[in-house]
């Protein structure tokens, strides 16, 4: 959707997409993740996607959903003033402000009631996903100039209450303020573990993007300053350096991903690191924490981003 030029949604491809969209809009305003909106629906595909809007447990903003789609009806409303897009718009914005919980965090999935998809969830970006499109409805940016005072308000309450969060859930490693997890307990806000292999640790790679956000802040607090201050120097002192992923061809003739040392390759950071020692480390299905990369099993090693330049954007 943020790739689409403007005269794209005056097209009937765009709204016939658009409807697709409401199509797997769920009761609840929000949708599940990975469909591929675009399609052309047999009738049977059609039937399928009506039926499963009632489907509440797949309701997410994990993998860029219900943000996405909210940015492509409020574009597309824009463009043709059809009240469907404009409604589908509003019902978005709604799920993402009940979603939220109390404290200011966004679980994963909403309603779902159990599981780590009720943390409080940085991974993937998908809290600061939901914040970014909030600050756009709160400013009354484009595409969502023609939203009402009131959910602007909402909007701009719903930040201020997930800045909050933020801060409250920045780690403190031997009383120094340093990132986030990826998850955090939804009601102690304490580091929390996702799957088998996301074990309770800091982040460089969420923690780059929540950084970037606080920058954005007009008028920040002494407390966010403090909290970004901490955080670049978090990441400098993280920085891992003489060292790159490469591909290559392993005994089994299979692409596989290695760490190489590299003389002259910006600094890296790790996807996980100890909360106490600040060590990085690497984890496979098993639970068992590693700190080599060739330590792992071949789908772990090359189904993840074990280590990323995310850092690099923070100063």
């Amino acid at each position: 959707a943020p790739k689409f030029n403007d005269a794209f949604f005056r097209t009937e491809e765009a709204q016939r997409i658009g409807d697709n969209v409401l199509l797997y809009q769920q009761v609840t305003g929000g949708w599940p993740k990975n469909i591929y909106m675009p399609a052309e629906l047999t009738e049977q595909e059609y039937t399928k996607a009506w039926n499963a809007k009632g489907d509440v447990n797949q309701s997410t903003i994990d993998n860029n959903a219900t943000t996405t789609e909210i940015q492509y009806l409020a574009r597309l409303y824009q463009a043709t003033q059809k009240e469907k897009y404009k409604e589908g718009v509003l019902k978005g914005i709604q799920y993402l402000l009940k979603a939220q919980y109390d404290n200011g965090g966004w679980p994963q999935f909403y309603p779902r009631p159990k599981g780590y998809y009720v943390q409080i969830t940085y991974n993937d970006n998908a809290m600061i996903n939901v914040m970014n499109l909030l600050r756009d409805v709160s400013n009354g940016k484009s595409p969502f100039t023609y939203l009402p005072e009131s959910t602007r308000q909402k909007a701009q309450k719903a930040i201020d209450k997930g800045v909050e969060c933020i801060l409250k859930t920045q780690v403190k490693q031997h009383g120094k303020l340093t990132v986030w997890c990826a998850q955090h307990d939804r009601e102690t806000f304490a580091p929390a573990k996702a799957r088998a292999y996301e074990l309770p640790s800091l982040s460089g790679a969420e923690s780059a993007n929540i950084v970037i956000y606080l920058m954005q802040l007009t008028n920040p607090s002494a407390e966010v300053i403090q909290s970004i201050e901490s955080a670049v120097q978090w990441f400098k002192d993280s920085e891992i350096k003489g060292i790159k992923i490469e591909s290559f061809i392993n005994k089994d003739g299979k692409k596989d991903r290695r760490v190489a040392p590299c003389e002259d390759c910006k600094p890296m950071w790790a996807r996980f690191y100890e909360l106490e020692t600040n060590r990085p480390f690497f984890c496979d299905r098993d639970g068992i924490k590693c700190y080599h990369l060739s330590e792992i099993g071949y789908e772990r090693r090359n189904g993840y981003s074990w280590l990323n330049r995310s850092g690099e954007n923070v100063y």
